[in-house]
């Protein structure tokens, strides 16, 4: 029901927990909570300047991961966008043959459902396109990333000891040594769910 077969003009989310297919999209929200309504969306050519100035908002006009640096701009997105017609995610993915891997996802606040919808949308898109695993690259840093995953199906499937302390030195030198919580950013990590 929330992945509506008109999804490529439109996902609309608002629904409450007592719905039958709630607990398999929103697992984590109480029964009767009402989510924010807001519309996913493919992006369009006409949201390049807003997605980009998002992106570079949340440091991620370009990513470096497993060895390379690539531009999110380049490559296909969700959006996000409540019902004042704000910009409130971004979630921009690779479809790489039966691979789908997400590159980045920002939200303008959490705990609002915004990720969450993001995540679904892409969950969605990837499968009916064929892939048959979601994946992302996080830092070690990140823990509120690595719980927001592992909550909905994630797991970790690899570790890519020092691939930050290398990017740093030859792709993106204004990474930062420390993050989140003061841990120094050394790793990636490799997230997976199957589809």
């Amino acid at each position: 029901m929330i992945l509506a077969r008109s999804w490529p003009h439109g996902l609309r989310t608002g629904l409450l927990a007592a719905d039958a297919d709630f607990s398999r999209i929103w697992p984590n929200h109480a029964a009767g909570r009402i989510i924010d309504a807001m519309l996913v969306r493919e992006r369009t050519a006409a949201d390049h300047d807003a997605v980009a100035a998002f992106l570079a908002a949340n440091d991620s006009s370009r990513v470096a991961r497993l060895g390379t640096l690539c531009e999110p701009l380049d490559h296909p997105a969700l959006l996000a966008v409540d019902d004042a017609g704000t910009l409130a995610g971004v979630l921009t993915y690779v479809m790489d043959g039966t691979a789908c891997e997400i590159l980045t996802l920002h939200a303008t606040r959490q705990w609002q459902g915004t990720g969450t919808a993001l995540v679904a949308a892409v969950r969605s898109l990837a499968g009916e396109a064929g892939c048959r695993r979601l994946w992302l690259i996080t830092t070690n840093d990140n823990v509120d990333a690595l719980r927001f995953y592992q909550r909905r199906g994630f797991r970790l499937t690899a570790l890519h000891s020092d691939a930050v302390t290398a990017s740093r030195q030859s792709l993106k030198p204004e990474i930062s040594e420390t993050g989140a919580h003061g841990i120094p950013i050394r790793d990636e990590l490799e997230l997976s769910l199957l589809l």
